[in-house]
């Protein structure tokens, strides 16, 4: 719905239509409040269109392309793939995208949350201009006033590097990926995060020989140790070749691909030619544009809006919210914080009291293949905040089921010493993704190993050796040393 030009009142005015934002314009308008969200592209921003939704049906189509192999080559089901029809597996995920807009979109319209179509521009502390082409019936220029609160959901773009400039075919960032014409023949991936491992993973399944290459010493280095160790250890296996403490010393666009110098951890040159080389070397913060000094705000050094008040998400501004990547950490950059961020400020303006975002169990997920999964701290964040700590892994391939799917993997808990709380949970291997819900909950209720080994696991599961690490720090684990 497009509201009729001139001043425009409602009680909250939401900036972006990504999961923060529309998380939070639903939960406000189901409280009761006038909500109007203005977005520039589409409702249901990076995540939706470019990011967690999209990327994660290319991985599904690499999970399947994965399995016909193991098939084959470990089960003696003689099947073979013959090809992959990129043409029928981007109209697979464009038509999940679609179905998942309209979705969202039907949703807002059943709420009564109007959606202005255009670019944002803040005109004072709680008053928008919006701009958009407009018609000569339908005016493009919208002056909107909040009552109650603005807030502030502008997402992230890639970050690149000097002198790489993305072109879509030769030179992509994370956004434009998926949407660069067909399967390459070999890829390098600069940036060992979740997103650079998901993208050397989806590659590999696809045939891609792949370089990924990680300036820090280890790769996904938000992550335990261990489980940086046993992910890289599960791509290696498949043939990727990760260079971890390695960083790019230069790159030559040629023709049909790029031809780049890379400095190893050992301090050798190696030169990679590739077909394509993908930056997925982090996202920054998009405020460009915003009017933020209109409205009496600023960004720290990388262009984050600092909350005055956490507990709310409120700027130095009474009245402006932020939610989503225009936070820094310990806001997690991730979609499900977000959502969780957008019903703490909706219910906030709403004068409800609402439990602030505990960032801590937050759950962190690598949708490769091994995945991984994490909620908590690492053993080294423990130790260094001074916690004595017990740690107990286990190899998922000590339980029958994991010996099933063959990828290896491990399960990892720390918790205080002597039978203390747990303090973090960390997995590899197959479909951990859908493993973590439970070790959420054991960390954000302070659970001890006690409380956990007392739940009995289902056998035969991958869960099995949650349980029995579990049991083990509880001391009555049944594969004790």
């Amino acid at each position: 719905m497009t509201i009729d030009t001139g001043v425009n009142t409602s009680d909250v005015i939401v900036i972006g239509g990504g999961t923060g934002g529309y998380s939070t314009a639903l939960r406000a308008a189901g409280l009761g409040l006038d909500v109007t969200l203005v977005e520039r592209d589409k409702i249901g921003g990076t995540c939706l269109h470019r990011g967690c939704i999209p990327s994660k049906a290319m991985l599904h189509a690499a999970e399947l392309v994965d399995g016909i192999a193991e098939a084959r080559e470990r089960w003696g089901v003689k099947a073979t793939v013959d090809s992959v029809d990129w043409g029928a597996l981007v109209a697979t995920r464009d038509d999940i995208v679609a179905r998942n807009h309209k979705g969202v979109e039907a949703h807002l319209a059943h709420a009564g949350v109007r959606v202005v179509r255009g670019s944002a521009r803040l005109t004072g502390a709680r008053t928008v201009r919006v701009e958009s082409a407009g018609t000569e019936s339908a005016p493009g220029v919208h002056d909107l006033t909040a009552r109650r609160a603005l807030l502030l959901a502008t997402g992230s773009r890639p970050r690149t590097l000097p002198g790489l400039d993305p072109d879509g075919r030769r030179v992509v960032t994370s956004d434009d990926a998926l949407f660069a014409p067909g399967l390459p023949a070999s890829v390098l991936v600069l940036g060992g995060g979740a997103i650079g491992a998901e993208y050397a993973s989806f590659h590999r399944s696809m045939g891609a020989e792949v370089t990924l290459v990680e300036a820090a010493d280890r790769i996904v280095p938000l992550e335990d140790a261990d489980v940086s160790r046993h992910l890289t250890r599960g791509l290696r296996k498949r043939g990727i070749d990760v260079q971890a403490g390695a960083r790019l010393l230069d790159a030559e666009l040629l023709e049909n691909g790029v031809r780049a110098r890379v400095r190893t951890a050992r301090g050798e040159t190696r030169t990679v030619t590739a077909e394509r080389l993908l930056v997925a070397v982090g996202r920054a913060p998009v405020t460009e544009g915003l009017g933020l000094e209109a409205a009496g705000l600023t960004t720290d050094e990388r262009g984050f809006v600092v909350p005055e008040d956490w507990g709310r998400l409120e700027t130095a501004v009474p009245g402006v919210h932020v939610v989503g990547d225009l936070l820094p950490p310990p806001s997690l950059g991730l979609a499900h914080a977000s959502f969780a961020e957008g019903l703490l400020v909706a219910e906030t303006v709403a004068g409800l009291e609402s439990p602030p975002v505990d960032y801590a169990t937050v759950p962190r997920v690598t949708y490769s293949s091994p995945q991984t999964a994490s909620v908590g701290l690492s053993e080294a964040e423990a130790r260094a905040r001074g916690h004595e700590v017990d740690v107990d892994t286990m190899p998922l391939t000590a339980v029958a089921k994991g010996m099933v799917h063959g990828q290896g993997g491990m399960v990892k808990v720390v918790a205080e010493a002597g039978g203390g709380q747990v303090l973090g949970v960390h997995l590899v291997g197959p479909n951990v993704s859908e493993m973590i819900a439970e070790s959420q909950l054991i960390v954000g209720w302070d659970a001890e190993p006690s409380d956990v080994a007392r739940h009995v696991h289902a056998h035969p599961t991958l869960s099995e050796a949650v349980g029995e690490v579990f049991l083990t720090l509880a001391g009555r684990g049944l594969h004790q040393q």
